[in-house]
Parts: C-alpha cells; sequence; structure tokens
C-alpha cells in the first residue's frame, strides 16, 4: 500500500466514524433510524456499492431485514430464507467476510444463486459479519450490479463500516432497553403506590400482590401494574 493509498484509507476511516458518531449522538436517534441510515451511509461511502442492506437472524431458519436501500437486499434475503443459504447468512453465522465477485461463477451456494440470477441484476455481493449483542447474528451486505464491482479497498473499509455500525447499533438499543426498564419502573411504582394507598400496605406487600396476580393469572408482571394505573387513571 502506497502512502497515498494509506492517507486515504485513513481519511476513509475518519469519516466513517463521524458519520456514525454524528448519527448516534442525535438524540432523536432510535435504533431503527440508526440501522437504516447505516444502510444508507454503506452504499454511498463504500467503494464500488449500488445498495446495501442489513441481515438479521436470530436462528439458521429465520431472516429479517432491518433495513435496505433498495428492494433487491430485500429479495436476496428472502431468497436466503427460501434456501437458507447464501453469503449474507454465511458471514453472519460463521463470523467472517463473504465476497462474491461474479455471481455467474458462484459455486459455494448454488440455489441461491440459481434464483439470485432469475430474479434480481445483482451480480457482485460482499457480506461483512455484524457484532450484534444478545440472540440475533447479522452481517451488512452491499451490492453492485457489475461483477468484480469490489476491491481490496472496499473489503477493509467494508470491515471499518462494519465494525463502527455494530458499537452504533448495539449502543442504541442498550439505550431503548434502558428506557424501556425506566418507563416499567415508573409503570410498577405507580401500581404498587395505588395498592398501598388503597389496601395500607407497605412496599414490599404491594409488589408481592402484583407478583401473586401475574402468576395466578399468567399475564407479565408489567401488564398488570399497566392495567391497574390505566384503570385508576380512568377511574375503574
Amino acid at each position: 500500500m502506497t502512502v497515498n493509498d494509506q492517507a486515504g484509507l485513513e481519511a476513509a476511516h475518519l469519516r466513517v466514524a463521524e458519520l456514525v458518531q454524528g448519527l448516534h449522538n442525535r438524540p432523536d436517534t432510535d435504533s431503527d433510524t440508526v440501522v437504516a441510515e447505516l444502510a444508507e451511509h454503506a452504499a454511498a461511502e463504500i467503494p464500488g456499492a449500488q445498495y446495501a442492506g442489513i441481515t438479521l437472524t436470530r436462528n439458521a431458519k429465520h431472516i429479517d431485514t432491518p433495513a435496505a436501500t433498495h428492494y433487491w437486499p430485500v429479495l436476496l434475503d428472502k431468497i436466503q430464507q427460501r434456501h437458507l443459504e447464501g453469503p449474507c447468512l454465511t458471514a453472519a453465522w460463521d463470523e467472517k467476510t463473504v465476497h462474491v465477485p461474479d455471481m455467474e461463477a458462484e459455486e459455494r451456494f448454488p440455489d441461491y444463486r440459481r434464483d439470485a440470477l432469475a430474479e434480481t441484476p445483482i451480480r457482485s455481493i460482499m457480506a461483512f459479519q455484524l457484532f450484534i449483542a444478545g440472540e440475533s447474528l447479522g452481517a451488512l451486505n452491499i451490492y453492485a450490479e457489475e461483477p468484480h464491482a469490489f476491491s481490496a479497498e472496499a473489503r477493509t473499509l467494508g470491515l471499518i463500516f462494519a465494525a463502527h455500525s455494530s458499537v452504533a447499533w448495539n449502543s442504541a438499543r442498550r439505550d431503548e432497553q434502558f428506557q424501556r426498564a425506566l418507563s416499567s419502573r415508573d409503570v410498577i411504582g405507580q401500581a404498587k403506590g395505588m395498592i398501598m394507598e388503597r389496601y395500607r400496605v407497605d412496599a414490599v406487600q404491594a409488589f408481592e400482590v402484583l407478583r401473586k396476580l401475574s402468576q395466578d393469572s399468567n399475564v407479565p408482571l408489567l401488564q398488570i401494574a399497566s392495567e391497574l394505573v390505566e384503570n385508576g387513571a380512568n377511574g375503574a
């Protein structure tokens, strides 16, 4: 790699980091927005990419596409779902980068190849594993209609983008989970307060009432608490 190439790569690295940091630092950004804009930036920033998408899988038999810049990534994930094979699924599960330089010559995924050629104009794919917290596995994928569209530079920048994207998406999801936890705590606290006031019991006893109602009715405790608060607000 020449000095100019190295300087260009470092500049691209910094640009991607700034893009992702700016996206995550916006106060109104939820995880759905994060993943959608990450896909848009990937298609715009990675050399050779025309389209981009995110593949998410919770087990070997179910695939979601939470973000895509075009219908082709969505359709290609449906083809992967159909045959339970493909580059994006392999990247997600095997923790590696998968490159399909020319779909016409691809031999690793024969059923996927056949349908992808028949149903889409995509001829080049590069998929990068995303490190997603929890039970899900994922991949950031870029696509082009020309064969041999992705260079070594695209691979390096894609890996950088995938690493930053993983951090941003996980952080956004944690923020949402934290906010939901705070909201749940508030609702349960309100329900406990209503029980304490009405039945003259302490906080521990009030929580035991909620817990027993949940167990006896086989309904989540948060739902029991929410219904109590809603009924109380309505004067029931």
